[in-house]
């Protein structure tokens, strides 16, 4: 132990000096990183914002503050949902785009036609966000319904879409612009017997806005886990994306983010049309639910919200099985077999199964899949989860007071200041590290770790400490593969 410095080294007068000063006293136990969310999308065309990234705690403000039913504020209604199933208190961020200036919105129309000949009621879907109710009534003709269904539709305000009485004809206009507003789906819930409803679906929206600002604003906040409001198809953005993901594997940044956008292609090859061509892009994930007339924006903050949830608590823990409850799940055709979601991982794509009607997630997996490589790093997304988490217990021990600037010499002399490091002492606080990292799970082979790691002064530089800690990342039971051998018995004399 060194001299306290409660009272100058100095000093002759008597004097009693207490200074109370906070030690931690963690010892290397393992901290689970907190996660956080980002959002990153366009408000509302209609609406004035400011662009600055804001902390958000409900879905109704994101509403008030970027437009309702844009796509901030549809993506923030996953996170959280009026029956509380949501983040709970992971920090929630929004990073507000505007229009691009070339921008278009998406538009498409309902022509209702005949005359009706019973009395029924329907309703507009648009992305499965239903219009309020519209009742027609016998010998009532299509061409009288263009102010009802206008005014329905406009009674919700989270649809996305705004609608207009026009001539017959009832003309629906995205809240937003860009070609993200092009994964608008109109639908009518019902039928009444002698009117057809002809649908022309939205088209026409071009121009994504640029991410660049809202990446700018991340800054050195540890955002673990980004949705990406835009479209799929959009590779401008995930090539953006992907180069500030990169960075943030950094040595200098050390904060790695996974970016995740959804995708509600019915096929598996279309679903890998992007993700096939990035084999090496460990950061973008494609989230999917074949066939679902859901926005894909709405697909990946569904998806976030749960494994959110799980990475917060439970880090390492895999994502199979969590439901994805309240999104609605496309035709039972349209979903993928084994052999199919076996090559859509392959392929670079996340995947589901639908249980008792249910979408549940199944694999999650980034883009990263290098032609000739039979187990990718960078694949699963709950390896880059213990990854981020073991590189959060490193940096919390090595980033600290404890080691800055203090006197560091070779692990052969003899130091009596507590002021003063050595090459064991960091071999020490490493092996703390790796201790608990494998009674969490997070790690296998600890001993393995503890044995290899290294810590040395630099024969060029006395004033650095190199290291190396080789963990080992723990793996899932994803595949659980048995042989079940059955015969026969065979009654024999005197049984």
């Amino acid at each position: 132990m060194g001299i306290s410095t409660a009272i100058d080294a100095s000093a002759v007068a008597r004097v009693v000096g207490i200074q109370t000063e906070f030690v931690d006293t963690r010892n290397g136990q393992t901290v689970f990183l907190p996660q956080r969310i980002a959002v990153v999308g366009q408000g509302a065309t209609a609406s004035v914002y400011s662009n600055t990234k804001a902390q958000v705690l409900s879905a109704f403000e994101v509403g008030q503050a970027y437009g309702f039913g844009c796509p901030l504020h549809l993506a923030c209604q996953q996170l959280f949902p009026v029956n509380g199933d949501g983040v709970r208190t992971i920090p929630v961020t929004v990073y507000p785009l505007d229009d691009d200036g070339a921008g278009t919105a998406s538009a498409g129309d309902i022509t209702p036609t005949g005359t009706a000949t019973e009395t029924a009621s329907i309703r507009v879907l648009i992305n499965n966000i239903p219009s309020a109710q519209i009742t027609v009534v016998t010998g009532e003709a299509g061409t009288d319904l263009e102010s009802r269904i206008t005014d329905a539709i406009n009674a919700n305000v989270d649809m996305p879409m705004t609608a207009a009485a026009g001539a017959d004809v009832v003309d629906l206009t995205s809240k937003w612009k860009g070609a993200s507003a092009n994964d608008l789906i109109i639908e009518i819930d019902g039928a009444v017997a002698g009117i057809n409803f002809a649908i022309t679906q939205p088209a026409g929206g071009a121009a994504n806005p640029d991410v660049d600002d809202a990446l700018n604003q991340v800054g050195d906040v540890w955002e673990t886990l980004v949705i990406n409001c835009l479209d799929l198809a959009d590779t401008t953005t995930l090539d953006k994306f992907q180069t500030w993901g990169d960075g943030r594997w950094g040595a200098l940044t050390r904060k790695p983010a996974i970016v995740f956008t959804g995708n509600p292609s019915t096929t598996v090859a279309n679903a890998i049309a992007v993700s096939d061509t990035r084999k090496t892009d460990k950061v973008n994930v494609a989230t999917p639910l074949p066939g679902s007339s859901e926005l894909p924006l709405v697909i990946a903050a569904r998806w976030v919200s749960r494994i959110a949830v799980r990475s917060n608590n439970q880090p390492g823990y895999d994502f199979g099985s969590l439901p994805l409850t309240g999104l609605t799940p496309g035709a039972d055709g349209d979903q993928w077999d084994y052999p199919s979601r076996d090559a859509a991982v392959k392929g670079g794509s996340s995947t589901i199964e639908i249980k008792s009607g249910v979408p549940n997630i199944s694999d999650t997996v980034t883009f990263f899949h290098p032609d000739g490589d039979p187990t990718p790093a960078y694949r699963f997304v709950v390896d880059i989860i213990k990854l981020q988490n073991i590189i959060f217990n490193v940096d919390l021990e090595f980033a600290s007071t404890k080691w800055d600037g203090k006197i560091l010499v070779p692990d052969a002399d003899t130091v009596i200041v507590d002021y003063a490091v050595q090459p064991k002492d960091a071999r020490s606080a490493a092996g703390l590290i790796t201790d608990n990292l494998g009674l969490n799970g997070l790690i296998s082979d600890a001993a393995g770790t503890k044995s290899s790691t290294r810590a040395l002064i630099n024969d060029q530089n006395p004033k650095r400490l190199d290291m190396v800690i080789p963990v080992k990342v723990s793996g899932n039971a994803n595949i659980i593969s048995i042989d079940l051998d059955f015969g026969f018995f065979f009654g024999g004399v005197g049984a």
